[in-house]
């Protein structure tokens, strides 16, 4: 940091400025004003705004308009398949100078060492990453993970620079019932940040669950379910990811009466969609096409966000605060056309220049051999328990069809979209094998499978065909992790993720690239989903209602039990 005599000369013009952005109008986000004049930077720090400076270097943004940077207040960088330094490289250049991550994807993989090689990565890269530490590793005791961390092992994960809080509390049953683990996790960070993450919870429990400290959450899927959460005092943030897309439900609640307690998150977002449709940039546009003012959006992106976290140093194009500014050429476009990241420009010879961490987590994948006949599923009850997909949602409907039993097995049943999912142990713990029912991918042959399977991270595969599923069980193993689709026994397309099963070592656009492949083998097979590999993956996620499948069978998530 640079001493406060030389940011005091600079925001006076008693020396020149380290950089000076001028010809440009700052979008002020206290007063809603467009502010003419230059902006003064002294290293990482703003010292001036809407006055005249002299710089020892000065960019031309004349006509331009000069924003905060944008914060993704909750994200996992594991979903974007690719590691911090390439998510960096992918979306920083968008306008995303702070993204607030919860590695708890890797961390059920490997445990803390994923957490720490997130810390890290973080000293390293050109935005400023902030670790959330993960709260539920594993979500709960409904699945097996590769690492399970307690209160001492969050205890002892504090204090590292990139730390705000303690990240989504996702089991909020365990909230609600005082588990000791889940109290113990609480307790350490009480007073502290604590993120929520209740989707559907309400009325009294819901009081109970922010009166344990809870403060944001993610989770709000309609307009009254957000509507409640402000009344109870969360801080409610926007979700647009590649399977979770809450923005347009929840565009009627951002308003600049609700935009001080409401921010803007992708959760989960891989780099095709992003490439397609972008980033943080991509909501704050399609959020004002939607009718919200541009001031409410673009507080949400970066004031409020930076407010409800704590982060006091951002937020604003102002003196004193961290250089992260975006210059667009129009607000409700939001295209960057400059990026600027505690005074540093994103360009490419910056992240040249970055350093880097080792990758960990190879070798992650040690799951049973398997064969077509792993995937027959018994019973004497033709009744059976389906998984009913929401396409563009991460929550499921619980149905309820005949399946007829054939020679012992439940068959897949193609013409009625009733196809089998299952899920393989890979952590080596237990060689666990659970299979059940699914509508909506529409599949008509062959099979798809991945190692990204919310939050455990075991394989889940779903498919036509036994045969076609035993190859990509398979395939993935041989991998170290991915996501592969299958047909009559031949691989049609794969990306390899050997970073705990999560995470590419390829660049972002190599991926992208390899994604598309991916999206049209699985339209080959009938496949309708826009986004099938992170929609299978989370058909595995036990915190999020109603029917879901783990490698210990299906689980009810509204009773919270296992039923088969």
């Amino acid at each position: 940091m640079r001493d406060l005599s030389d940011l005091i000369d600079q925001g006076r013009g008693i020396a020149p400025a380290d950089t000076v952005l001028r010809g440009g109008r700052v979008f002020d986000l206290t007063t809603g004003e467009m502010i003419a004049g230059d902006v003064a930077i002294c290293g990482e720090t703003i010292v001036g705004v809407g006055e005249a400076y002299e710089g020892h270097k000065v960019i031309d943004v004349s006509g331009q308009i000069l924003v905060p940077g944008f914060i993704d207040t909750h994200l996992h960088i594991e979903s974007s398949l690719v590691t911090p330094f390439e998510f960096d490289r992918c979306v920083g250049p968008r306008g995303v100078t702070t993204a607030i991550c919860d590695p708890h994807e890797i961390a059920n993989v490997i445990g803390v060492d994923g957490i720490r090689y997130f810390q890290a990565a973080s000293e390293h890269t050109l935005m400023d990453i902030r670790v959330q530490l993960s709260s539920c590793v594993p979500s709960t005791e409904m699945e097996t993970s590769g690492a399970r961390i307690e209160a001492d092992a969050l205890a002892q994960l504090r204090g590292h620079a990139s730390g705000i809080g303690l990240a989504e509390f996702m089991n909020y049953p365990g909230v609600l019932a005082k588990d000791a683990g889940a109290l113990a996790k609480l307790e350490l960070f009480r007073g502290g940040h604590i993120d929520g993450h209740a989707p559907m919870l309400s009325g009294r429990d819901l009081c109970a669950y922010v009166a344990a400290g809870i403060r944001t959450e993610h989770e709000a899927t309609t307009a009254d379910e957000a509507r409640e959460k402000l009344r109870k005092g969360m801080r409610v943030l926007i979700r647009e990811g590649s399977v979770s897309k809450d923005m347009h439900a929840l565009a009627p609640v951002l308003s600049d009466v609700t935009a001080p307690y409401m921010a803007l998150c992708t959760d989960d977002r891989n780099p095709l969609d992003i490439a397609e449709h972008g980033h943080l940039d991509y909501m704050i546009r399609s959020l004002i096409a939607l009718g919200c003012s541009p001031l409410a959006v673009y507080r949400a992106a970066c004031l409020s966000a930076a407010e409800a976290f704590g982060l006091h140093d951002r937020g604003l194009i102002a003196p004193g605060r961290r250089a992260d500014i975006v210059v667009l050429d129009s607000l409700e476009e939001c295209r960057a056309a400059r990026v600027l990241c505690a005074g540093q420009e994103m360009t490419e010879a910056a992240f040249a220049a970055r350093g880097d961490v080792a990758p960990v987590g190879r070798g992650s994948v040690d799951a049973p051999v398997v064969t077509a006949a792993s995937f027959r599923t018994g019973g004497n009850r033709e009744e059976t328990d389906v998984i009913g997909i929401l396409d563009g949602k991460i929550i499921t409907e619980h149905l309820h069809e005949v399946i007829a039993i054939e020679e012992g097995d439940k068959r897949p049943d193609v013409a009625r979209d009733l196809v089998k999912i299952a899920v393989v142990e890979r952590h080596g713990r237990n060689g666990n094998i659970a299979t059940g029912f699914v509508r909506g991918f529409g599949l008509k042959a062959g099979a798809i499978a991945s190692t990204v399977c919310h939050d455990h991270h075991n394989i889940v595969v779903v498919g036509a065909d036994y045969d076609d599923m035993a190859r990509a069980v398979t395939r993935l193993c041989e991998t170290e992790g991915g996501f592969v689709v299958v047909r009559g026994g031949e691989v049609l397309a794969e990306l390899a993720l050997p970073v705990a099963g999560l995470m590419s070592l390829e660049p972002f656009d190599e991926v992208r690239d390899r994604l598309s492949d991916l999206r049209a083998a699985a339209t080959s097979l009938g496949v309708t989903l826009e986004e099938p590999f992170l929609q299978l993956a989370f058909l595995a996620l036990p915190v999020i209602p109603a029917l879901k499948i783990t490698d210990r069978g299906l689980v009810d998530v509204t009773r919270f039990e296992i039923i088969g």
